[in-house]
Formats: C-alpha cells, sequence, structure tokens
C-alpha cells in the first residue's frame, strides 16, 4: 500500500487538494501498478508563518511579494 504525505502551505482550496490527490493516486496506479483503493495520500498544511524559504517565512515573503 503505498502511502504519499504532501506537506505544504495553506492557501489552497479544497477542490485543488482533491485534484491533487486524485492525480497522484492515478500517477501511482499507473506506475506501481496498484489499485486506487490501495493508496493513502495525507496532505499536511502549515500556516503561511510555519514555513520559511530563503530566511523567510512565507508571510514575510508575501509581504515582499506586495510592495
Amino acid at each position: 500500500m503505498p502511502e504519499i504525505t504532501v506537506s505544504m502551505a495553506v492557501g489552497r482550496t479544497d477542490e485543488q487538494k482533491a485534484g491533487m490527490m486524485r492525480d497522484i493516486t492515478q500517477a501511482l496506479v499507473k506506475n506501481l501498478g496498484v489499485d486506487a483503493d490501495a493508496v493513502v495520500i495525507q496532505i499536511n498544511e502549515a500556516p503561511l508563518a510555519h514555513k520559511m524559504k530563503g530566511g523567510k517565512t512565507f508571510v514575510e515573503r508575501a509581504a515582499a511579494a506586495k510592495k
């Protein structure tokens, strides 16, 4: 049973997340030859203040992009 964990910042809609999970499921079905029922996908979301890239939180990055 393949189990996939996706870590990402909050901000996507439930529809976007469901579409992503469907696409990942289909990729595993196609490439690993497993049944879709065997695939487990979990999304772990972090607040923008709890993720950092390049030494700046995602909140700081968003604020800088608006300037």
